[in-house]
Parts: C-alpha cells; sequence; structure tokens
C-alpha cells in the first residue's frame, strides 16, 4: 500500500484532470482529444523512456501500468493542456509558442523533481548529492522536449477548424511527440558526451528562454481559463507542503528556496488569473 504523500499526489493529479475536463468539454471535440491525447502520451513517453534509457524506476502508486502509474501520464496531460492554454492567450507567433510550453513544464519541474526523489516516488540510481541534487541534469531537458514535442506536432494540424484539425492534431501530436521524446533521448544520452552535457543543456534550455525573452511576449492578449493557474499551484503546493511536512526539502535547504521562487514565478505569470481568482468578495 503506497505511504500518504504517494495517495495525495495521486489524489492531486486526479483533481487536476477534473479541472481540466470541463474545459474540454466545453470547448469542442478538438480540445478533448488534446487532453485524452495528452494522457495517451504521457503514459505511452514514460513506458518507452524507461525501456529506452534503463535511468530510472518508479515507486508503487495506487494505479499503475505495467510500471507507470497511471497519475504521471495524467500529469503530463493536465501540464500541457495547461500550457498551450496559457501560451496561446499570448502574442507569441504560433510556432514559438511550444518553446513557452516547455519552459512553462520546466518551471513545474525544478521544484518538483529533487523533493519527490526523496519522497521514493521515483529512483534515478544516484546519490541525492550528485547532479542536481540526486536527478540527473538530461531529466530537465527531457522535461522540455515532451512538451515542446506534443505541442508542436498538435499545432501542426490544428489550425485547421474542419475534421483535420479536430480529429487529426491529437494523433500527430502523439506520434510527434514520441519521436521528439525518444529523439532528443539518445541525442543528449548517446550523442553528447557526459563531459559537456550539463554545458550543453544549460546552453540548449538557456537558448529556448532567451528566443521567448526576446519576443517579449504580451500575455492575456484573450481570457485565460483559471485551470492555466491551477495546474501549476496545485503541484507547487503540493511539493512545498509534503516537502516541509517531511523534512525532504530542507535538504539541503536549497530545495526550498527553489520551490519558493518556482511558486512566485509561477503567480507572476498568472497573476491576473491568480489576483480574480483570490480577490475578496
Amino acid at each position: 500500500m503506497p505511504n500518504a504523500y504517494f495517495i495525495l499526489f495521486e489524489l492531486i493529479v486526479y483533481i487536476q484532470l477534473l479541472i481540466c475536463l470541463p474545459h474540454a468539454f466545453k470547448h469542442g471535440a478538438g480540445n478533448l482529444l488534446k487532453l485524452g491525447a495528452g494522457i495517451l502520451f504521457g503514459v505511452a513517453l514514460e513506458l518507452a523512456t524507461i525501456r529506452q534509457l534503463h535511468a530510472y524506476t518508479y515507486g508503487q502508486f495506487l494505479i499503475m501500468v505495467l510500471d507507470v502509474p497511471l497519475c504521471i501520464g495524467v500529469a503530463w496531460g493536465c501540464i500541457i493542456y495547461s500550457a498551450m492554454e496559457f501560451s496561446d492567450a499570448s502574442s507569441l507567433p504560433y510556432w514559438l509558442r511550444p518553446i513557452l510550453d516547455g519552459l512553462l513544464a520546466l518551471n513545474i519541474d525544478l521544484a518538483l523533481d529533487a523533493v519527490a526523489v526523496r519522497l521514493g516516488f521515483w529512483n534515478w540510481g544516484l546519490q541525492l548529492n550528485e547532479q542536481y541534487f540526486g536527478v540527473p541534469f538530461g531529466n530537465f531537458w527531457a522535461w522540455f522536449w515532451v512538451v515542446f514535442s506534443f505541442s508542436l506536432g498538435f499545432r501542426l494540424l490544428a489550425r485547421n477548424k474542419n475534421w483535420i484539425g479536430v480529429w487529426l492534431a491529437p494523433a500527430l501530436a502523439l506520434i510527434v511527440g514520441l519521436a521528439g521524446v525518444l529523439g532528443t533521448n539518445a541525442f543528449i544520452s548517446f550523442v553528447i558526451s557526459k563531459s559537456i552535457r550539463p554545458a550543453f543543456i544549460l546552453a540548449t534550455l538557456s537558448t529556448a528562454l532567451l528566443i521567448v525573452a526576446i519576443k517579449k511576449p504580451a500575455f492575456y492578449q484573450k481570457p485565460v481559463h483559471p485551470l492555466a493557474f491551477w495546474i501549476p499551484f496545485l503541484m507547487h503546493a503540493y511539493i512545498l507542503i509534503a516537502g516541509i511536512i517531511s523534512g525532504v526539502i530542507f535538504q539541503p535547504i536549497f530545495l526550498l528556496f527553489v520551490g519558493l521562487v518556482m511558486l512566485i514565478v509561477a503567480f507572476l505569470l498568472h497573476h491576473k488569473t491568480a489576483r480574480a481568482i483570490f480577490k475578496p468578495a
């Protein structure tokens, strides 16, 4: 039986799904299929990556799909869905929005992964003082390309308002997403040498951030559904609360600093939605 931290994590992820589902239903089959494809993609990419790299294993959660917790696939689907909801309301050029989507995902993972390994959610086979506090640097590379690849694949056809955009964009997102994940996994693991891998990853992600910064995108160019705020906020809140109660976020205390900074970044990005949600009646 999983411990309370595992169960609460699963519960929060399924709450995130319940937040996304009404929006997807309301906005038609294309959005519903995008959310469903994102969840299927999340499970598939985890199954494929574990077998491709043999780099990590999951702990035992309540609902498992072979050796992958179902909640992980659901979390991927919700993160992708919420990131695209936010980026599509920005002034960023359409074909650059997948970059922003990938960076939004990193806002979550920079706080999540080092706490999660200390709670036993997954195991990278590293000492907790290795690389990024027990998390390989390549994990952040992977998070960016996971979300970027699915977002790009979906957007290739999503502008078509006919049946092609509705039915084929989610399918193409799955194909491009999986190809992108497996391809970038292989590239960083088998092509880039270990000696330059951290610098290469940092340079790539910094370039992505620079591209977005140069464009100086304006956000909230159209209404943004509150789900774009709630998905990252619930995850950040869980990380901080579970980390503080268990004490693992103090090992080292820098993890608490990172968690707070990432929460503040999320609030700054979603300040209009947060202000509307928490405004006194």
